[in-house]
Parts: C-alpha cells; sequence; structure tokens
C-alpha cells in the first residue's frame, strides 16, 4: 500500500480540486454557453472534489481489488464531504436557498447522479491516480512544498477577500439590480467593488440564489442547521454515546472499562462525529421514507465506522476494534451487522432524537448559549489535541524512549504508559 506523507496528501488534494474545477467548468458551460466559475472562491479550484479525493487514496487501498466497496466507499464519503461543503458554503456566505447541489434530496434521480459519478470517481481513482502518482514521484520533495505552500497561501488570501466582501462589504437588496445598473454607490470603493464582483459571478454560477431575509423575529439560539447546533449535538451525543457503549461492554460482555475517545471526560468523539454527520447528510430525508433514510445510513454509517479506523490506524498507529472474527466483516473495520445497525440508528436519530433535540437546544437563551458554545469548542479543541499528543507518543516512546523537547518530556510525565493502557485499556499499537 502507497503511504504518503502530508505535503503529498496536500498536493493531491489541490491537483484533484482544480481537475474537478476544470471538469465541471467545462460540463456547465457547455451547458449553459458561457463560462461558469462554481467554486466558492475565485480560485480554479473545486475543494469538495479535492478534500473527496485526499480521503479516498488513504481509504480504498485498504479495500484491496473490492470494486464493489470501493463504491460503497466512494459514494459515503462524496456525499459526506459535499453536504459538510453545502452547510459550510450557506454558513459563510449567509445564502439562505443556495443551489450547490451538495445535499442528498432522497429523490430517485439524486441517487443515480450520485452513482454515475462515484463511478466516474472509481475510474479515475484506479486508471488516472496511478498515472499522476508516477508523475508525482519524479517531482523534486523541494518543488511539492513550494506549490502547496504556494497554494494554501493563495487559497487564504482568496478566502479571507470572498469572507470579508461577502459577510461585511455592502450587497444589494436584488442582485439582479446591480449587475442591471451598477450605481455609483457601488464602484466608488475596492471592498465595494470586490463585493459586487464576487456577487455578480455567484449570481451567474448559481441562478436564483437568495440572500438570507434579514427579519426582525426574536432570536433563536442555533436555528437552523448551524454551527452553534452541531457542536451541541456533538458534546450530547459524544456523552451519550460514551455511556451507551461503556453499559453495552460491561453488561453484555462482562467487561467495564472506559470507552472514551479523550483523556478528560466521558465523551467518544467517534459518537458525536458520527451524530454531526449523519444529521448533516440526512436532515433533508426526514420527511421521506424510513427506507431512504436506512439505506443513507447503512452506506454512511458503515463507511464513517471504516474511515475512523483506517484514521486512527495511519494517524496514530493504533486499532482501538477488530471485527476480523465476525462474519461478514470488512476488513475488520466494519461489518455488515454494524452497518445495518447504523441504518437503525439513523431511521431513528433523524424520525425521532433529533428533531427534539433540536427544539431543545434552540430554547437556549441566545447570549448564554454562544458563550457556552465556544467555551465547549475551546476546551474539547484543548481535549482532543492533548490526547492526540498523548497517542503519539505512546505510540514512539517504545522507539525513543527519551523525550525529544519539553512537549515529549510534558508527555511522559503526564501521560506515561501505565496512564495511557489504564484509559484506554483496548488500544493496541500496530507494528508499523
Amino acid at each position: 500500500m502507497v503511504e504518503y506523507t502530508l505535503y503529498e496528501v496536500v498536493f493531491f488534494l489541490f491537483l484533484y480540486a482544480f481537475l474537478g474545477w476544470a471538469v465541471e467548468v467545462c460540463f456547465y458551460s457547455i451547458r449553459d454557453r458561457h463560462f461558469v466559475n462554481r467554486g466558492l472562491v475565485s480560485l480554479p479550484f473545486h475543494l469538495p472534489c479535492g478534500i473527496t479525493f485526499a480521503l479516498l487514496i488513504q481509504i480504498l487501498p485498504t479495500l484491496g481489488r473490492n470494486f464493489v466497496l470501493q463504491f460503497i466507499a466512494i459514494f459515503a464519503v462524496m456525499t459526506v464531504v459535499q453536504s459538510l461543503a453545502g452547510v459550510f458554503g450557506r454558513r459563510i456566505s449567509r445564502i439562505a436557498r443556495w443551489e450547490t447541489e451538495a445535499e442528498l434530496s432522497g429523490s430517485g434521480r439524486d441517487w443515480l447522479e450520485r452513482s454515475v459519478r462515484a463511478a466516474v470517481i472509481l475510474l479515475v481513482y484506479q486508471i488516472v491516480h496511478p498515472v499522476l502518482l508516477t508523475v508525482t514521484a519524479l517531482l523534486p520533495p523541494l518543488l511539492i512544498r513550494i506549490v502547496v505552500w504556494a497554494d494554501l497561501a493563495l487559497m487564504l488570501v482568496d478566502f479571507s477577500v470572498m469572507v470579508y466582501a461577502i459577510r461585511f462589504g455592502k450587497r444589494p437588496a436584488s442582485f439582479q439590480t446591480t449587475i442591471a445598473e451598477g450605481s455609483e454607490k457601488w464602484t466608488q470603493h475596492l471592498a465595494n467593488r470586490i463585493s459586487a464582483h464576487i456577487w455578480r459571478r455567484l449570481e451567474k454560477a448559481y441562478p436564483g440564489i437568495e440572500a438570507e431575509a434579514q427579519g426582525s423575529e426574536r432570536p433563536v439560539f442555533a436555528k437552523g442547521l448551524c454551527l452553534d447546533k452541531l457542536v451541541w449535538v456533538f458534546l450530547i451525543c459524544a456523552l451519550l454515546g460514551d455511556i451507551i457503549e461503556t453499559f453495552y461492554c460491561g453488561l453484555v460482555n462482562g467487561q467495564w472499562m472506559n470507552r472514551s475517545s479523550v483523556l478528560y471526560g466521558p465523551f467518544s468523539f467517534v459518537w458525536g462525529i458520527g451524530a454531526v454527520v449523519l444529521t448533516i447528510t440526512l436532515h433533508r430525508l426526514a420527511e421521506k421514507s424510513d427506507r431512504y433514510v436506512f439505506a443513507g445510513g447503512f452506506a454512511i454509517g458503515g463507511a464513517y465506522e471504516y474511515l475512523c479506523s483506517v484514521f486512527t490506524e495511519i494517524v496514530f498507529g493504533t486499532v482501538f476494534w477488530d471485527y476480523s472474527d465476525m462474519p461478514l466483516n470488512i476488513g475488520g473495520r466494519t461489518n455488515v451487522l454494524f452497518c445495518f445497525f447504523w441504518g437503525l440508528l439513523a431511521v431513528v436519530w433523524v424520525k425521532i432524537l433529533y428533531p427534539r433535540m433540536e427544539r431543545a437546544i434552540e430554547k437556549t437563551p441566545p447570549l448564554a448559549g454562544k458563550i457556552a458554545t465556544w467555551i465547549v469548542i475551546f476546551l474539547m479543541t484543548c481535549n482532543g489535541l492533548l490526547t492526540a499528543g498523548a497517542m503519539l507518543r505512546y505510540g514512539s516512546r517504545a522507539v525513543s524512549p527519551e523525550p525529544n523537547g519539553i512537549v515529549e518530556e510534558f508527555l511522559d510525565n503526564m501521560y506515561d504508559d501505565a496512564y495511557v493502557e489504564h484509559r484506554w485499556p483496548n488500544m493496541i499499537v500496530t507494528e508499523k
């Protein structure tokens, strides 16, 4: 299996982001008979495509030559990334209706289109990626690093200008009026020129987009699907997931042990992030038949569990679960039975649990909710970083027992082998 460095992964991310942008531009330009840049940023990058491929080049090699599993993994990863991109795009640009085709609608045509895209991506991975991988291997590592840092710098500038222009620059009540009239008031300042240009490009790429309505309604905390709500969905489900898993292992297997993902607190990040993923990808199916929700949960939940296993093994060199002894397992990382459970969980979550949790979260006072949300983000970020550092140091301590620097010395003193093994008794460090 090919091992990619961090720079190579980011390099391929931008490479496939450019290729995805080029394909999308050609398709929509031919269809609409004029040049269309459908990216949120002005640079020639389709970031959801790049992120999808950056994940897939890590996941697909672990599936061997099983094209059916590869297709399912591609479909699930593509759906999750596009759904996150849709939510992120609307959050950043404050566009209430953004026709990015990024979210799963549940229609048969939508499923067919996504299946075709997944099949195309599979062909690209099997045929095109080996060629690109060979060419990339011939490039000097220094050149790859220069390209990566240059792209990151340009992306940061482009994104910052776009956010400022859309969120803080003046914008018209009617896009069409601005495009048609081009009033002098809009063109007298550089910031307004940039803002008008960006809105003109978005209107051209997504005809009919509507700005977020600015009403005089009473403010509601975490209204709709937003960052604040997802933070609390993550926190609540991470807590409940840890409790459920602890009691399940204790009552069924007779093993009472810590099931938390982090150093501090009874929180399972796998459950919390899983709830966020299901919410973002499947919330639009709430009004659809249960079979659509079950099918989405079956595929996305199974792919998510598989991806979590791959991530912890590649990044931390650890394995937290292994289903190799269970029938119908997929690489020991998940199995058909658990995918079935993911489908059932998705139906219960989308139809019953999430609507009630959503209403409860929105009853929080807005100011108190905002303050509490950012406190949670800060504490959980610190908790996650400390956990990652402790896991990495635990894996490297057998090779280099003596700490290298003040950070490793701190990790050795605070989280030695005995502490880590007590905290995660079922964790296995791979030979690699």
